[in-house]
């Protein structure tokens, strides 16, 4: 695990993220709040373009929680089942769906603690639909985020929920919007757990990894 970087490096790596991305996106297709919850939903072990193939159809016929609830369990699975665990996750969708409209008036609620309250939804999948949907820095800390945080010293901690708290306590205010797609693309295209492409890194000269492959 590298050590904290100090204030100065993180400006000038998030300056440099800003100036390659200036707005980053999320990768999870979507055409509203619901099916986003959904698809983060959907893509805990799997990866976006798999969710992605799978919802194309399926947001076309159910993309409210009442559609989904009328589209019943049995064709969501014939939808998903491309998905790892789409059992389980078929399963939480119709929970969620059915609490979405007995409690929440077919809305999704924008609280962190709400959307906690649903099945299948964790605080990464909350962090994800706050800061995509409602544009609040919250800080999804996925398995890229974890590896490029301690790698680099950008935002180390021997858990996710330390390195979620490192960003949100170190990453300049300016930067924690996008923080954590930058990180997310960042660990998904350039700083790979196998071979991290190093040499083309546009923070290499700043980041702590000891191992870099230059």
């Amino acid at each position: 695990m590298a050590k904290q970087l100090p204030y100065q490096t993180l400006r000038e790596i998030f300056t440099r993220f800003h100036e390659a991305e200036p707005e980053p996106k999320g990768e999870l297709d979507h055409v509203n709040v619901y099916t986003l919850v959904v698809a983060v939903a959907l893509s805990a072990q799997a990866t976006d373009a798999g969710v992605n193939k799978a919802t194309k159809e399926l947001f076309k016929v159910a993309d409210t929680p009442q559609k989904m609830l009328d589209l019943g369990e049995d064709a969501l699975i014939g939808h998903i089942k491309t998905i790892g665990l789409y059992r389980n996750k078929a399963k939480n969708v119709m929970k969620l769906s059915k609490i979405l409209v007995e409690n929440y008036g077919g809305e999704v609620p924008n609280s962190r603690a709400a959307l906690q309250s649903l099945p299948g939804v964790g605080r990464k999948t909350a962090n994800v639909v706050l800061n995509m949907w409602w544009r609040y820095p919250a800080q999804a800390v996925d398995t890229h985020i974890f590896r490029v945080g301690n790698r680099s010293g950008i935002a180390p901690g021997k858990n996710v929920d330390v390195v979620e708290r490192a960003i949100e306590d170190n990453v300049p205010a300016d930067f924690q919007l996008h923080a954590h797609h930058w990180l997310i693309l960042h660990g998904r295209y350039h700083c790979k757990a196998r071979k991290p492409l190093c040499a083309t890194c546009i923070i290499r000269d700043l980041c702590e990894f000891e191992e870099k492959t230059l």
